[in-house]
């Protein structure tokens, strides 16, 4: 099987390309894609972003049976094309399928009948039906469309890509089959559901995932409202009660997906999804939040203050929709001065880990990486993650 990956050098795609070149030497794949940059580190075998496992896969792998190109001419060659590319939101959070429509009349001359395209990406709802429309009404060919959402927690992909069930969907038998012989090559735990249904599937995940972490969060700020320790609180009713298992701790939700899918929902529901409009409240008013609440204890318009980790989560080096860098926007009226330090994300303005704990007067835990729990330091550290915890509050 022939199969490109397109857009295939993110997050979502690197991981699945090399997951699925590496489980079967009778796979071609090809990863298409723009940035010549990352595609050139793709072949010298490393990873261009953090995934856990995933570079000792694709050392063995590069230019065996997994290849990369910027050239569009591979697509005629391919019997399945993986579009990983996803559909964003406005600047008023209402889709924007006008980027899915650009590419697909780029793709367009390089497609032949009867090839089968898996969209991989989350889908605002009735995405795949338009799709499948514009081959089959507007251009003419027969292309064979499946949705089979991608499920799994970037870090993770070298296990989830594996170990979480695959949920597949198509406008017709051959693309059904298709993708459950693409996806089954991963796992025999395959889930069969109409187009809309899977674009809805990956949205309630996403969207339930927001409003759990909401919940905590909107918890943790009733507790600090009235001078309680949240955690203790959080002990007391997770310890031993299998009933809270799923009630995570507080801390800055965010990321490329999880907002933006929990508003993708509520435009779907013609903006009658308030229990996602009241999460998204909640999560983005948490770094206002916090520096209301130090600036009752602190005079901070004369302290510099530190922000420890700017990725959206620990151990990531993605800082796409960080909290944290709402945070230093924050800090940056309220303080007097804001440093910034993380130990993946590359950006020019962050200072190194030493600079900034010498030169903060307080610091705030942004993202919870583990080296942080190693630091030892005599200044204020604010951290609603409960991560460092011998440095306490």
């Amino acid at each position: 099987m022939n199969i490109t990956v397109v857009g295939g050098a993110g997050h979502v795609g690197l991981p699945l390309s090399i997951a699925l070149a590496d489980v079967s030497e009778k796979i071609r794949l090809t990863i298409l894609d723009i940035n010549q940059e990352v595609l050139d580190k793709i072949n010298q075998g490393t990873m261009p972003f953090l995934e856990k496992g995933a570079e000792e896969k694709l050392k063995n792998i590069i230019n065996r049976n997994l290849f990369t190109s910027v050239n569009s001419n591979v697509l005629t060659q391919s019997d399945v094309i993986i579009i990983v590319i996803g559909t964003p939101v406005d600047e008023h959070l209402n889709p924007l399928f006008s980027v899915f429509n650009k590419l697909l009349e780029q793709l367009l001359p390089y497609l032949k009948s009867d090839q089968t395209i898996i969209l991989r990406s989350t889908l605002y709802p009735g995405t795949s039906q338009k799709v499948f429309n514009l081959f089959h009404e507007k251009y003419k060919i027969n292309i064979h469309v499946a949705y089979c959402p991608e499920r799994i927690a970037e870090g993770k992909a070298m296990e989830e890509l594996y170990s979480l069930p695959q949920i597949i969907s198509g406008f017709s038998e051959k693309a059904l089959t298709i993708a459950k012989e693409v996806f089954g090559l991963l796992t025999n735990d395959i889930i069969e559901l109409s187009p809309m249904e899977a674009e809805l599937a990956k949205l309630f995940t996403n969207s339930w995932r927001y409003i759990q972490f909401a919940t905590a969060n909107q918890f943790y700020m009733l507790a600090e409202e009235k001078g309680l320790d949240f955690y203790k609180i959080y002990h007391a009713v997770t310890h031993n009660y299998p009933r809270a298992n799923g009630f995570p701790k507080a801390g800055f939700s965010a990321g490329p997906c999880l907002f933006k899918d929990t508003m993708q929902l509520s435009a779907f529901s013609n903006n009658q999804f308030f229990l996602g409009h009241s999460a998204m409240l909640i999560n983005e008013g948490l770094p206002y939040f916090v520096v209301q609440q130090i600036k009752k204890r602190y005079d901070i318009s004369k302290m510099t203050v530190g922000i420890l980790g700017m990725s959206f989560k620990g151990e990531s080096d993605d800082n796409r929709s960080s909290l944290s860098y709402k945070l230093k926007k924050i800090l940056e009226i309220e303080a007097g001065n804001v440093i910034c330090t993380d130990e993946y994300v590359f950006d020019t303005q962050l200072k190194p880990l030493e600079e900034v704990l010498m030169n903060s007067d307080l610091l705030i835990l942004g993202a919870p990486h583990k080296k942080y729990r190693e630091i030892s330091t005599n200044k204020i550290v604010i951290d609603i993650w409960k991560w460092m915890d011998s440095l306490g509050c």
